[in-house]
């Protein structure tokens, strides 16, 4: 990306030349925050305190004295209009505008601010007349195995598609990314065409990058179908929706300590509280959930349940300690919560005997369990988080099957193997083929 640094004589140069002009930081309060004096000079105006923006920073700042250094954000040129973004997701009305002077843009500079104010505003900078079409691949391949295909690719196509290769040496689903990019959405489909031609079907990933986004319709959709794991899909819904209904949002959490069973959960809980309205827009923000850390966790487990954090908006509750130890507490801290959904399968150690809704026993600090997922599989798990291209800990992609703390697990013996250099690995977790030896590696 380049960086132009414009004076203010450029500036009217360039609103000219130019259909739409950007600008990036100078805005503040400091001396060196000169973007609005030098904008107003390219057009021959003067600042003045526009009473929105007085509003705004009154509430920000708590002074609405023009004097003060604070104040100074609300000067800005006299042509000047306001365009307040809305967020995509939650329907919400950016706090802080953006100012635009004719057909200059001035944006914050601080780049997660900027981005944030350009997705809200992307609209004033789309040509209705002119249509732009865009497409992404993803591929199980290397990219070195594939390069010949993109090269040719690249030749047939180069004059009517942009043809981008993108390696992730992280992703537990695709190996790389291709983006295709035209004006011609029919050209998009012919590169399509021809790289399922020549390249193995098999490649070819179905991956979603957004899976929080989609929720609701993704698991839902999945449930609606006769095979026996829709069955099991669809069953789980009406477990979690009758809990949803039977306990108020703050008496209700999610159990959730970064394995794959509770990720599934989790995810579900998630899509039905999306379809069920509990969550989302300015009704609820964040969903409930329990995080018990025992021993060492892994700092692989720390940073996957931090990042899940926040890619579902959870409210997260960490207690230390042993379970009913930490359930005790939860009491003390949360005593409004009265159920937890947990991600206990009928495999799990003492679990053969729960039902959907099951009580703590008389000497546990007394909750309700609720168990969504008690009649699934461990082919049943990783068959709903890879199906919905879920995020899941990546420790699960080195061998463990399950996970405890690092004092006592182990990546699966079954999963191993040795190469003719006699150099060890191990399969991912989602091909062991013996369910029965999910817990092998653990202590």
């Amino acid at each position: 990306m380049a960086v132009v640094v414009l004076s203010y004589f450029q500036v009217q140069e360039f609103s000219k030349k130019f259909t739409h002009v950007i600008t990036s930081g100078g805005i503040g309060p400091t001396h060196d925050d000169v973007t609005f004096e030098g904008i107003a000079r390219a057009f021959r105006e003067h600042l003045f305190p526009h009473p929105e923006l007085v509003a705004v920073c009154k509430e920000h700042f708590g002074t609405d004295d023009l004097t003060s250094p604070k104040l100074k954000l609300a000067f800005i040129p006299e042509s000047s209009t306001l365009h307040y973004g809305v967020d995509k997701t939650t329907g919400e009305k950016s706090r802080y505008p953006v100012v635009v002077v004719r057909n200059v843009y001035i944006f914050p500079g601080i780049p997660r601010l900027f981005e944030m104010a350009f997705v809200r505003l992307e609209e004033l900078f789309r040509n209705p007349n002119r249509q732009f079409c865009t497409r992404e691949l993803f591929l199980s391949a290397d990219e070195f195995s594939v390069t010949p295909v993109l090269n040719d690719a690249n030749e047939r196509f180069k004059d009517r598609v942009t043809i981008g290769s993108y390696p992730d040496f992280y992703n537990s689903y695709y190996k790389v990314k291709l983006t295709l990019e035209s004006e011609n959405c029919a050209s998009i489909g012919a590169v399509d065409d021809f790289l399922h031609a020549q390249l193995p079907e098999d490649l070819f990933v179905e991956y979603d990058h957004d899976p929080v986004t989609h929720a609701a319709d993704c698991v839902y959709q999945m449930a609606d179908g006769s095979d026996q794991f829709a069955m099991k899909v669809r069953q789980s819904l009406r477990v979690v929706e009758q809990a949803f209904s039977q306990y108020s949002w703050d008496e209700i959490c999610v159990g959730f300590n970064g394995g794959k069973d509770c990720t599934a959960l989790l995810h579900l809980a998630y899509a039905v509280a999306c379809h069920k309205k509990l969550i989302g827009g300015t009704l609820r923000s964040q969903l409930p959930a329990l995080y018990i850390r025992k021993g060492q966790p892994f700092p692989e487990v720390e940073l996957f349940i931090h990042r899940t954090k926040s890619r579902y908006h959870l409210d997260l509750l960490v207690i230390d300690g042993r379970i009913k130890d930490a359930l005790s507490k939860l009491k003390q801290t949360r005593p409004v919560i009265s159920a937890v959904l947990m991600g206990t399968r009928r495999s799990d150690p003492n679990s053969a005997m729960l039902k959907d809704f099951s009580p703590t026993d008389s000497d546990w600090p007394p909750y309700m369990r609720v168990n969504p997922l008690l009649d699934w599989s461990y082919s049943d798990i990783w068959m709903f988080v890879r199906q919905l291209s879920l995020p899941y800990c990546v420790l699960y992609d080195r061998g463990y099957t399950s996970l405890g703390s690092i004092e006592n697990t182990h990546p699966n013996p079954q999963l191993k193997r040795v190469d003719e250099n006699g150099i060890v690995s191990y399969r991912p977790a989602y091909q062991l083929s013996d369910q029965d030896s999910e817990r092998a590696g653990r202590n």
